[in-house]
């Protein structure tokens, strides 16, 4: 190829370079077309952390003719509950909840309409709550409990001063979700983000964390008494807690 043809074959590539690619750089018409233009960007933010705190909920029920019998097992059951839980777990923090008292009546069949009900029996019951961030040690502390009270309910969570480290940390991942969007916005405007200055942030929303759940003391049922066997370790996942975050921002071009 002569010098010539290849001196008009390089100004003819830059000239259809120039016509296919995209034009972001402003113009006057851009900045008069958007200037005191309001903007309202939505932006999101979340992190994630493994739960580092365990909520176990015990419990202990007795039934029996005598209502102080069924009451002294209750209380003694729950002593020795409280010294285990201390004995496997010194870091744990307890709290006893829901003693409870219920006569307990015959079958029905054959009982006549107006006619008072006779109590049989008494049930009495409670509850223990334990809280503990030392998850390695929850296994055997678990199993030992297991032989004088009933585990009754478990969830996992943050501690909440890592709760409070990530509240942080999300509500900085939202801000830079939101700045990146602006500056998205304003080049697909024709704008310089510098340009963009912001009016209103709005943060709101949140993480969430799943309520304690806590059964009815109608509806638990416990197996006939037995002389207690070792109980097997059990297996947990304590899982991960994701704290989420919505922002909101206005801004407006200069």
């Amino acid at each position: 190829m002569r010098p010539i043809d290849v001196k008009l074959f390089r100004i003819t590539c830059a000239v259809v370079a120039l016509a296919v690619a995209p034009v972001y750089a402003q113009t006057p018409s851009d900045i008069a077309q958007t200037h005191g233009t309001l903007v309202v960007v939505p932006a999101f933010g979340e992190v994630t952390r493994a739960n580092d705190e365990v909520h176990a909920t015990w419990q202990v029920e007795e039934q029996d003719r005598d209502k102080a019998a069924a009451a002294s097992r209750v209380n003694l059951k729950m002593k020795q509950g409280i010294e285990i839980v201390k004995r496997e777990d010194p870091s744990a923090v307890l709290k006893t909840r829901g003693y409870y008292t219920y006569p307990v009546y015959a079958d029905d069949v054959g009982h006549s309409i107006g006619k008072p009900r006779q109590a049989v029996g008494w049930r009495i019951g409670q509850s223990l709550e334990m809280t503990t961030t030392n998850l390695g040690d929850l296994p055997r502390t678990v199993a030992a409990v297991q032989q004088l009270l009933t585990l009754n309910g478990l969830r996992f969570d943050l501690a909440p001063a890592t709760a409070r480290k990530l509240d942080q940390q999300r509500i900085e991942a939202a801000y830079q979700n939101l700045t990146e969007r602006i500056a998205a916005i304003a080049k697909a405007m024709g704008r310089n983000a510098a340009d963009a200055v912001l009016d209103t942030v709005d943060f709101g929303g949140g993480g969430t964390f799943p309520p304690s759940q806590f059964a009815s003391p109608a509806a638990m049922r416990f197996a006939a008494k037995s002389e207690a066997a070792p109980i097997e370790e059990p297996s947990f996942e304590p899982g991960e807690t994701t704290l989420q975050m919505q922002v909101t921002g206005k801004f407006k071009f200069k």
